[in-house]
């Protein structure tokens, strides 16, 4: 009898242990969904006179619960069948640009900033219609992320920045459980070219320790990257001159007196030659040289060659240079904020599409990227890279150098693709990697060519080649 009472204690307890880790799974999952439906975005936002027809998300998630940091994200469903598309990520440079004001707003994103900068319009050209869109301010400080540990604003780099956002993410996917397993892709610009692939690294390694597929990266593609920075330099000098952005005089001595190597601490000869190619340069936009400057801006200050710390470019198809001053206003708007989940607690007193503080305090920047590339490429990653052929900062020369480096066997010789029958740029495809210029683009690719853009971004998602002549006729 003794031994019946005991088998049924024991019974009895392994039946609770069982109903207390429902419980908890229960309490789990209510939580999650919670926090879901609490950074679902609800109405319209302010100067939104269209409704659309797929659900968008926006809010904090932590990833340092000691110092109370936490990255602003905003995610938008694809437009049809979200459940059958992938998720990709989107990262814009810098240091310290909003994926927000750039990705979303002017580039890829569904809703776009009209000049009054109280409106939104819709983009044609978003990337949703493809896939789910991720877009993050990354690292604390860029945008409405932030660290109530000031010093995390002063100490970012990009160790540290790759590192939060993989717990970014990790974290995202509890609130979004859903797309677990689902595939994954990084996209971006400029400093990006050093964000995406080394948030793939840390991805990659992650898992290869923990075993954890939730995460299921399949590549990235990135445009106008930084990438190394000697070759980027060369290559930057190399297409002023082809350009005839600066005189032989200044071309050769920039190369004399210019140590590439160690640019971050020029000598006095190259601050001084390079004084004399900005006032060659003129008040252009570098980043995208053929378009108009913005009003009183200027867009070429010499420390853009110095320290590879690329804003992005300020473009558009109906071609306005000052779109970024449009999301300055609209998205400091309280209304706006509001809207879109801002605690008013920890938002920055004046919202930034870039900011100075990460940017000049950026502590680790790593010189080369191409160590990556080479590590990511015998993964097995889709990778590829595009540039517009209409930047100076980082041109086609530079990343043709980049790729050079790499040393990879040629699969598809240099040829053009097309679009309704004209011209959208050239392509080459490698073993491990596909490169593709877009013709007339500038540092913004999706900016001012942004139908281009999409039909890169489809032929990148199915692994396709960019669409050839013969291809235009026939359709």
């Amino acid at each position: 009898m003794e031994k019946m009472r005991k088998s049924g204690s024991v019974l009895l307890l392994a039946f609770a242990l069982v109903l207390a880790s429902l419980a908890s799974a229960s309490s789990s999952s209510c939580s999650e969904d919670s926090a879901l439906e609490k950074d679902r975005v609800q109405t319209n936002l302010l100067g939104q006179d269209f409704n659309v027809e797929f659900a968008h998300y926006s809010g904090y998630v932590t990833i340092d619960e000691e110092a109370g940091r936490a990255l602003f994200y905003w995610f938008f469903e694809a437009a049809e069948d979200p459940a059958s598309k992938p998720l990709a990520l989107w990262l814009t440079g810098g240091p310290g640009c909003s994926a927000i004001a750039y990705g979303m707003a002017e580039e890829v994103g569904p809703f776009h900033v009209k000049p009054d900068g109280k409106s939104l319009y819709l983009n044609p050209y978003s990337w949703n219609q493809v896939a789910n869109m991720l877009f993050l301010e990354a690292p604390a400080g860029t945008g409405f992320s932030y660290s109530n540990n000031t010093n995390d604003v002063l100490s970012n780099g990009d160790e540290r920045t790759a590192k939060d956002s993989l717990k970014f993410l990790q974290n995202w996917f509890k609130r979004f459980p859903q797309y677990k397993g689902r595939d994954f892709y990084i996209t971006g610009e400029s400093y990006g070219g050093h964000f995406i692939p080394q948030l793939a690294q840390v991805i990659v390694r992650s898992q290869k320790v923990t075993g954890d597929k939730s995460i299921n990266l399949k590549g990235y593609l990135v445009g106008n990257p930084a990438t190394d920075d000697f070759l980027d330099n060369v290559g930057s000098f190399q297409y002023m001159w082809t350009a005839g952005l600066i005189s032989d005089e200044t071309y050769n001595l920039l190369n004399v007196f210019c140590d590439f190597e160690s640019f971050l601490r020029p000598s006095e000869q190259c601050n001084e030659i390079l004084e004399v190619a900005s006032s060659e340069l003129g008040n252009i936009d570098s980043y995208s040289i053929f378009t108009p400057t913005c009003p009183g801006s200027t867009n070429f200050p010499r420390n853009k060659l110095l320290k590879r710390l690329h804003s992005v470019a300020k473009m558009g198809e109906k071609f306005d240079p000052c779109t970024d001053r449009y999301a300055a206003v609209y998205f400091n708007l309280p209304e706006v904020q509001n809207a879109l989940h801002v605690n008013p607690v920890v938002a920055p007193s004046k919202w930034e599409t870039c900011s100075d503080a990460v940017k000049d305090n950026w502590r680790d920047s790593s010189r080369s990227i191409l160590p990556i590339y080479r590590e990511l490429i015998e993964h097995g990653l889709r990778i590829w890279v595009f540039s517009g052929d209409a930047d100076s900062v980082i041109p086609v020369p530079s990343t043709r150098y980049v790729i050079d480096a790499l040393k990879l066997p040629t699969v598809t010789p240099w040829h053009p693709w097309y679009d309704d029958g004209q011209v959208g740029g050239r392509t080459q495809v490698y073993e491990g990697l596909t490169y593709v210029t877009v013709r007339g683009a500038g540092h913004e690719v999706p900016l001012l060519r942004p139908k281009q853009a999409l039909i890169l971004f489809r032929s990148y998602l199915a692994a396709s080649p960019m669409p050839t002549l013969s291809e235009v006729e026939d359709s």
